[in-house]
């Protein structure tokens, strides 16, 4: 399907558009800042829009009021339908943030409990106890998501809960023809519920896409032909800056060899997994890494091993964010779009990528690991291609059987002989596409 090719651009509106940290009621049509991001997420080579949360909520997108109604702080949903429109027209597809597994306080559900009580024909819509009480001395205790109370957790077992999430997917796809979602928390999603959802926007759209929030475990759980297409690869994104770090590329080679790798116990041959250096919830690849040249390193194996590669928006240009500093420094509002060297470079790692067989489809296997080198071989349909990457400050040779003579690297364009070694310049990367 499409999403196995794509190369996703991820933005947190309210932060992009510079929305007030809190709701205020009042409209403004921010999310209109996006069209003036349109020509520059082309040029970076991303195929796909992942917006973050857009609708109605308390704060920050993630404790939901009204699933059908845009963000007032980002404008109307006629202003959202625009900037969709767009991003279509410009050969864009777009995916939203899925926010099932809990709703803010400001629900409007929710609050008709906490005017009714148990007389409240929503009561069974959470979980929730008349007989406790929460900080917030509601009168009654509910189920919340992680012991975060601003974050009141639904009855996803409730049938009349479910219809109504489904209605407002069916409502996205009609006003703003989304190809796809991010489901927030799909660890705490249950398979039947999965199974539900799956079958419900499978009818919805041809290869409507569903990828899933998941941290730790087994992400076949959450990801297979009754559930999730696709997962978000926590644990190769530990793996990509730490390696670096501690200059220990074993790291990386082993997490991905038992990811993907050619035996046949490893976890997820054939998935595409949504891999990434940098989110909305965690520190900006920039920040950190302890050396700024292994930016260039850390981008080539993420568009160069197995999985779908997602850039968050400003992290193309090298910006920081630390999560120290608190969500505001990771979600920043910014006015326009910047460039950098390194938007150039992971331009040609995106068309490099988007443009082979082998990056998008193909097997792993390591062919030359070492503590500051890793040299990986992707193949699939007579395609070879290896994503060669040095992050050391010093020049490298390596000597190992390519199987041929001659390649062409994808990202330059140019030729490259095996004879005699292969030099991999400081802190370089290299797609080689084996002549045969």
């Amino acid at each position: 399907m499409w999403f196995d090719e794509a190369v996703i651009y991820q933005i947190y509106p309210l932060g992009l558009c510079g929305a007030p940290r809190d709701n205020d009621g009042v409209q403004a049509p921010r999310i209109l800042r996006v069209l003036d991001w349109i020509e520059h997420i082309k040029s970076t080579g991303a195929d796909t829009v992942l917006f973050n949360p857009v609708f109605d909520s308390d704060r920050h997108g993630y404790d939901t009021r009204d699933y059908r109604v845009l963000d007032c702080r980002l404008g109307s949903n006629e202003d959202f339908k625009r900037v969709c429109d767009a991003l279509h027209a410009a050969g864009l597809r777009v995916m939203l943030d899925g926010v099932f597994n809990h709703v803010g306080r400001g629900f409007w559900a929710f609050r008709d409990v906490q005017e009714k009580k148990w007389d409240s024909p929503y009561k069974d819509w959470f979980h929730i106890s008349f007989d406790g009480n929460t900080g917030y001395n509601d009168g009654f205790w509910y189920d919340a998501w992680e012991g975060h109370y601003e974050l009141v957790k639904l009855n996803l077992q409730n049938p009349a809960v479910v219809q109504h999430q489904f209605d407002a997917i069916r409502s996205w796809v009609e006003q703003f023809d989304i190809d796809g979602l991010r489901l927030d928390v799909a660890y705490c999603l249950s398979p039947d519920y999965l199974r539900q959802l799956r079958q419900f926007t499978g009818g919805l759209k041809p290869d409507f896409v569903l990828m899933g929030e998941t941290l730790h475990g087994d992400y076949n759980r959450w990801m297979n032909d009754g559930a999730c297409h696709s997962v978000t690869n926590y644990e190769c994104y530990k793996g990509l800056w730490s390696s670096f770090n501690s200059m220990n590329l074993f790291e990386i080679g082993h997490s991905l060899a038992r990811q993907f790798g050619p035996e046949n116990w490893t976890l997820y041959k054939g998935k595409h997994l949504v891999s990434f250096l940098d989110n909305h919830d965690v520190e900006r690849i920039a920040s950190i890494l302890t050396n700024r040249d292994h930016l260039r390193p850390a981008y080539g194996i993420l568009f160069g091993m197995p999985g779908v590669p997602a850039v968050y928006y400003g992290s193309e240009w090298g910006m920081e964010g630390k999560k120290s500093q608190g969500d505001d420094a990771l979600r920043p509002a910014l006015e326009a779009p910047e460039s950098s060297d390194l938007t150039a470079f992971i331009a040609r790692l995106a068309n490099a990528h988007k443009n082979s067989r082998a990056l998008c489809y193909g097997s792993y296997r390591n062919v030359v690991l070492t503590n500051k080198q890793i040299i990986f071989e992707r193949a699939a349909d007579g395609e070879r291609v290896l994503v060669a990457v040095n992050a050391d400050g010093a020049p490298y040779t390596a000597h190992f059987d390519a199987g041929c003579g001659m390649a062409v690297d994808l990202i330059t364009g140019e030729n490259h002989d095996f004879g005699g070694g292969s030099e991999l310049p400081p802190y370089s990367v290299a797609y080689w596409k084996m002549e045969r």
